[in-house]
């Protein structure tokens, strides 16, 4: 079945060329050009992805995409920027973006994006994880590596896919020093780009919802000069049945 995609921009003419070169690649999407539209269309239908420009004629792109992760945190975003300006892509990816690209964006690299996020999403570009090593325990929550997803209590906690795949990684290497490029090439499947500022941006996203005091980060812990670190309470334990 082929990935469906809504693309939101303003720019009619761009949402024809992008579609047409989605199509090409085995990607369906529908294109709308205002945040009302956009929000029209995941209330009637289902998409794998979101490509969401920054500037809209009715809202921005910060706003709709903030309340995308309100109403439906595993949905995945790829944030389009004419501006290409740091503090837009930093504000992005805090308030949940799982990508972002400045305009004009190559397209080949668009459709790479957009297949590296789905990959994530869906869960078929993970790391290894041994077959033993089902449940990882962090204070109360419980990260269930085989149901890909995280816990508190038996209760689902919505994270987004690129926190969730982060935080994978992490604890699939505990105890172990990780720098950003290393946190990036596995968690996203590429090398940094050289803003290394996004993996700092979820990682403090996790340690808000992880830690008890995120100020002073008990499980994921920061080693000035080198990267992150997983620290666990227990060994990785086998899940129950």
């Amino acid at each position: 079945m082929k990935a469906k995609v809504l693309l939101v921009d303003d720019d009619q003419r761009l949402r024809q060329m992008v579609a047409e070169y989605l199509r090409r690649h085995g990607i369906d999407s529908e294109g709308v050009g205002t945040a009302a539209a956009a929000r029209r269309c995941l209330q009637r239908g289902h998409y794998d992805l979101v490509v969401l420009d920054l500037m809209l004629p009715d809202d921005d792109g910060i706003a709709l995409c903030r309340r995308l992760r309100q109403e439906s945190a595993q949905m995945p975003v790829i944030m389009l920027s004419a501006r290409g300006d740091d503090v837009d892509r930093i504000v992005g990816l805090e308030i949940g973006a799982d990508d972002y690209l400045a305009k004009p964006c190559n397209l080949r690299e668009l459709v790479a994006r957009i297949f590296t996020v789905l990959r994530r999403a869906s869960g078929r570009a993970g790391v290894a994880v041994r077959s033993d090593a089902a449940v990882v325990r962090i204070g109360e929550f419980e990260v269930d590596l085989w149901a890909r997803s995280l816990r508190r209590n038996g209760e689902v906690i919505r994270i987004t896919t690129g926190e969730y795949q982060l935080l994978e990684v992490l604890v699939t290497h505990a105890r172990r020093v990780l720098s950003r490029d290393e946190l990036m090439a596995l968690s996203c499947g590429r090398r940094n780009d050289g803003f290394s500022r996004s993996i700092d941006i979820l990682i403090s996203r996790l340690r808000q919802v992880l830690e008890p005091d995120p100020a002073v980060p008990r499980y994921i812990q920061t080693v000035w000069g080198r990267g992150y670190m997983f620290v666990p309470d227990a060994p990785l334990a086998e899940r129950t049945p």
